[in-house]
């Protein structure tokens, strides 16, 4: 059974307990988590980015490490998830107005979901920055996402500098593609809604 609206969303980073993420990330200890998954789209990146980054996607699967050197926006989505489908629009502009144009890798984490449903869901909101298959939920919970969507900004030695839990506001993912840039954590603000994985 999912239910919307059962955590408080929030913006940056947050703490789940004493010494917890941004307890690490205060003492510059936030590497992001390590995976390898299959590429369900490639997408189309422009000239912005490295032949190595290129090269990763065109394999079927790639690793974090793969795409590293760069700033990425992972954001973990699903198809049947209500407030992704409210979200995917505003991250495809982002996509196409500030992260492809200025080096910055969006990277979509489609979980518990079907390949083709998946697809269905890229086709239709017109996705066209890389995404990956986790068919069901081991990466997002290394993360420690709880229900999506849920949105992280790495930077490009790897580390988590923000965390939007719950859809993302324009004004959240240009302070999240900034941080991700410079290397600079953020603070929790609120967020917008979200459902819990199954």
């Amino acid at each position: 059974m999912t239910h919307e609206h059962v955590t408080r969303p929030a913006f940056g980073l947050r703490t789940r307990a004493p010494g917890g993420e941004a307890a690490r990330l205060a003492q510059g200890h936030t590497a992001a988590p390590a995976f390898r998954l299959q590429v369900l789209r490639r997408g189309s990146l422009g000239h912005a980015f490295t032949p190595s980054v290129s090269g990763a996607l065109e394999r079927p699967y790639v690793g974090l490490h793969a795409l590293g050197g760069v700033p990425i926006v992972l954001n973990i989505w699903a198809s049947w998830c209500v407030p992704c489908q409210q979200e995917a629009p505003l991250l495809e502009r982002t996509w196409e107005h500030q992260g492809r144009p200025g080096g910055t890798l969006f990277l979509g984490l489609d979980q518990q979901d079907t390949t083709g449903d998946a697809r269905g869901f890229l086709r239709q909101y017109g996705i066209d920055y890389p995404n990956l298959h986790d068919a069901g939920n081991d990466v997002p919970r290394n993360y420690g996402a709880t229900g999506v969507p849920d949105t992280f900004f790495i930077d490009a030695q790897g580390d988590i500098v923000a965390h939007i839990i719950g859809t993302a506001s324009a004004n959240q993912l240009s302070a999240g593609i900034s941080a991700a840039r410079a290397g600079h954590p953020l603070q929790v603000r609120p967020g917008g809604a979200r459902r819990h994985a199954r």
